[in-house]
């Protein structure tokens, strides 16, 4: 922890937690004089639960529409055709119920509604050898509320990251207008999601906090954030499996993603495990099968390997706030353990750690590691890759 100089910018946002707090929605869409609402979901969330009629239930007749036509990955198509229904409802708001998907979907919605260029030209630019470009969006957006059903890190974010349906790359868009207004744990909603997509969700949460707890420069509000994420993370994923019907559970988890993004805010977004991002996201998008904390368990322990010796005390600093570490041990040998205890963790709660698990076989290794050499996470990562040969090794070393 450092006690350098730094600067530190809180966002507001409301969030209710716990017994029918989505019948808080109703006051925070008043509190936007918000009357023409789209809910924005998954096929999965309008069909399978109740989640859509009770946001109908607590907005009455301010609800304009309703687009069920999130995917997974948000990819540009789905989003486009939720501009096209918000357009088409006159929406003024959007509540968007679900987990990640959604929420990212819901954002693209708003930028995309709002601004005048294609995805392509709004997003972060990545110049070779440059600094990224991230295009100032300036059109004000509508006002955006969240009900999810799972822990995930997409809940506060500034912006959105789009799936390219042509080159099959991520769009980046970032602007701070699009953090939600409001955020709705919900327990019955929280409680919609099977205890694999609860887990699926909040491995990618592990993993950030992992990357973000291996900064050396962190200053003290987000170092506080992150001890405490990383210890509702340690003693509430266990219990996704065992108590799979306790909402107490599934609200720790939340507030643990919360956490980590307010970390991130406060300064402790970093490279630590960039090339794991950019990795996954390949993964994930390539192979369906594949969920997106799948993706992160497999590759969360290579990555660190991989990134041990350009960063050998930020994985000690980690080993020790994980607690794996012995009297006596060094750097060294603490990322080794690191590295070790993240794979059992994930391994103990039923994740896979193999890319043959998520059907990913020899022959589309090569495929992941090339689409990854164009991933804005890979520009961030500690160690600089060389090569797509190096992404290869990684990817080979948990075929």
């Amino acid at each position: 922890m450092t006690t350098d100089p730094f600067r530190f910018v809180g966002y507001p946002v409301r969030v209710h937690a716990g017994r029918a707090a989505i019948s808080r929605l109703s006051d925070e869409v008043d509190r936007f004089g918000a009357q023409r609402v789209l809910v924005v979901c998954g096929q999965s969330i309008s069909d399978k639960t109740d989640l859509v009629d009770r946001v109908k239930g607590t907005l009455g007749d301010r609800v304009a529409g309703v687009f069920a036509g999130g995917k997974t990955g948000s990819p540009l198509k789905s989003v486009l055709e939720g501009v096209l229904a918000a357009r088409d409802a006159d929406a003024d708001s959007i509540v968007a119920v679900g987990g990640g998907s959604a929420v990212v979907t819901a954002r693209g919605i708003t930028i995309l509604l709002a601004e005048k260029g294609t995805a392509q030209q709004l997003c972060t630019q990545y110049p070779e050898g440059k600094s990224p470009i991230s295009p100032r969006l300036m059109a004000p957006k509508i006002p955006n509320f969240l009900v999810l059903t799972t822990a995930t890190t997409a809940g506060t974010r500034a912006g959105t990251a789009l799936i390219d349906d042509a080159s099959g790359h991520r769009l980046e868009l970032f602007d701070p207008k699009t953090r939600p207004a409001a955020v709705i744990w919900d327990d019955e909603a929280l409680l919609t999601a099977s205890p694999w997509l609860c887990l699926n969700a909040t491995a990618s949460c592990f993993t950030g906090v992992a990357s973000a707890l291996q900064r050396t420069d962190l200053n003290p509000l987000a170092e506080s954030d992150l001890l405490e994420a990383l210890r509702l993370l340690l003693t509430n994923l266990p219990l996704v499996n065992s108590k799979p019907n306790d909402p107490v559970v599934r609200v720790n988890l939340c507030a643990a993603a919360f956490l980590y993004n307010r970390a991130t805010d406060a300064g402790a977004g970093g490279s630590a495990l960039g090339v794991v991002t950019a990795l996954a996201h390949s993964l994930d998008t390539r192979y369906s099968e594949c969920g997106h904390g799948d993706a992160y368990s497999i590759l969360t322990p290579p990555g660190m390997r991989f990134n041990a010796e350009s960063n050998i005390e930020g994985q000690g600093r980690f080993a020790k706030a994980m607690g794996v570490t012995k009297d006596g041990m060094g750097d060294s040998q603490a990322a080794v353990f690191a590295a070790d205890a993240i794979e059992g963790l994930f391994k103990d709660l039923g994740l896979p750690t193999r890319l043959s698990e998520v059907g990913v076989s020899e022959d589309g290794i090569a495929q992941i590691a090339e689409d990854a050499m164009t991933d804005f996470g890979l520009h961030r990562n500690v160690r600089k890759i060389q090569n797509v040969a190096e992404l290869t090794e990684i990817l080979l070393s948990v075929k």
